[in-house]
């Protein structure tokens, strides 16, 4: 297969786990379910669960104790996007194309939503659980609540939010911890359990999780020129946000 090609068939494959542990919407809290699943099934690259997946097979992990957490890394992103784009923060009509969560549900529908995931992305992880009792599990459960809090990624939104509101010129230390964080940590994070979920060493662990730093740094550049560059197509969101 083309390099496509396979990218189709792993973005699919990711796809597909995700989609079979969403909830279903049934029950009193209806719409809340509703706001979750339209906001994590309005697409993406899923790039975040397929680095998971990859380096869970780097370092030759087998099964599917990794599935769980390839669908709570992305609840986590999604949940972070969902928040991203209310009008407190960046007041986005679109995302991935498709109109926001804020937009369809309305903005206090969409917080409980983005709440709702990251709860529901905990719920998740711990489900691998059921898969296998394996020691692994903790670890990297630790790694994902600290990626995605306030040393990692909730960290370095909020010094963007800040550094906005205070229309400040930031430093290049400054912009590179909110990129680091903003952006790699759950990057990094999705490298990281993949490999501690498959038995790796620490010093491994680490490794990848320099990797996530770099490959996170590359991807917010990108994502930056094209910003200033692209189209509303070509980004699935309005330029110049």
């Amino acid at each position: 297969m083309s390099f496509n090609e396979t990218l189709q068939a792993k973005t699919a494959y990711a796809e597909e786990i995700l989609s079979s542990y969403l909830p279903k919407e049934e029950g009193y809290q209806k719409i809340v379910l509703e706001a979750m699943n339209y906001s994590v099934l309005a697409g993406g690259k899923r790039l975040r669960p397929m680095l998971m997946l990859e380096a869970y097979r780097l370092f030759k992990g087998e099964g599917n104790l990794v599935e769980p957490f390839m669908a709570a890394i992305e609840m986590i992103h999604t949940y972070s996007l969902v928040h991203d784009d209310l009008p407190a923060m960046d007041n986005d009509e679109y995302r991935r194309g498709m109109k926001t969560t804020h937009v369809v549900y309305g903005e206090g529908m969409a917080v409980l939503a983005g709440d709702a995931l990251l709860n529901y992305a905990y719920e998740t992880a711990l489900k691998a659980y059921d898969i296998e009792k394996s020691d692994n599990i903790i670890p990297a459960l630790r790694v994902l609540s600290d990626k995605a809090g306030i040393f990692g990624m909730v960290g370095g939104q909020a010094v963007d939010v800040e550094a906005e509101k205070k229309e400040l010129v930031l430093r290049e230390e400054e912009l590179l911890f909110i990129h680091e964080k903003k952006t790699s940590a759950l990057i990094q994070a999705s490298l990281m359990v993949g490999a501690i979920l498959a038995g790796a060493s620490q010093a491994d662990v680490s490794k990848m999780e320099l990797v996530g730093k770099y490959l996170g740094l590359a991807f917010q550049i990108q994502d930056d020129i094209l910003d200033v560059t692209g189209t509303l197509q070509e980004l699935g969101k309005p330029i110049g946000s």
